[in-house]
């Protein structure tokens, strides 16, 4: 069997896939209050861990967990690329759709199967805060780590609720953009410590960018077009998460490699 009709059937075509209908409460962990718990048990553990005096977790058994943590996270975030992208290119009716979806768009077919399934890996994102609590690495518990970590997932629910359009192109570039970052993490937990830490940084401050230049193109169509686009409400708060995210990384990445290129003078000197 040729190797891109057998991606195809399994990422677009199979009947799950295919036939996927978001519908609260009846599909898994879509209710407001399935949200909502999420969110507060995720702050309320990461703020108690964190206070809490916990002994370092043994190396030799939390290397292990983070590599396989970070592994199964990377072809996650790989599936849900392919799986987005074969969606675009055979199951939409035209390109326009993936940046602005017709008013009335009901969350059901295959882009929105991998929203939900992008949801759901928000939830399992979660487990990054706890290896690096275990780890007893405290300054790499940032606010812009929590802030992300917790405000992302109700992001990728305000997708499916509000059938958000552009979606398709920020799961898309956000999901490659993980590959490569989950990559040097899972890299950096055998033991082979990349080289290119900041191509990770800069790969998000990019991303970041591009859904900005984007985001114009969505707005004119939503603007020239007197039916307008679907999701309005939930892109605006997107828009603006995704602002605030943009300062914070640019605020992490000038104090990270700044400091670093002064250090390196120091050292010269």
């Amino acid at each position: 069997m040729s190797i891109v009709p057998f991606l195809q059937y399994w990422l677009v075509y199979h009947p799950t896939i295919l036939n996927f209908s978001w519908n609260p409460p009846h599909t898994p962990a879509s209710s407001p209050l399935f949200l909502s718990l999420s969110i507060f048990t995720y702050l309320s553990l990461t703020l108690l861990l964190s206070l809490l005096p916990l002994p370092p977790f043994p190396p030799r058994l939390l290397k292990p967990i983070t590599a396989l943590h970070n592994l199964l996270l990377l072809l996650l975030s790989l599936t849900m690329s392919l799986g987005c992208t074969l969606t675009i290119l055979t199951h939409t009716p035209q390109f326009r759709f993936t940046i602005c979806f017709p008013p009335g768009t009901k969350p059901n077919g295959p882009l929105f199967f991998w929203a939900y399934i992008f949801y759901l890996s928000k939830l399992l994102e979660f487990l990054d805060t706890l290896l690096i609590i275990l780890s007893r690495s405290i300054r790499r518990l940032t606010f812009l780590h929590v802030y992300h970590h917790s405000t992302v997932l109700l992001m990728c629910y305000l997708w499916l609720r509000t059938s958000q359009s552009l979606f398709p192109i920020a799961l898309l570039t956000n999901s490659s953009v993980h590959v490569i970052m989950y990559g040097y993490y899972f890299l950096t937990a055998v033991g082979s410590r990349p080289k290119w830490k900041r191509a990770v940084t800069d790969c998000q401050i990019v991303q970041f960018l591009f859904s900005f230049a984007v985001s114009g193109v969505m707005l004119y169509y939503h603007f020239s077009d007197d039916a307008g686009c679907s999701g309005m409400s939930g892109w605006c708060f997107n828009a603006l998460f995704n602002a605030s995210l943009f300062a914070l990384f640019l605020d992490f990445h000038l104090k990270s490699y700044n400091a670093n290129n002064n250090t390196k003078k120091r050292s010269v000197d």
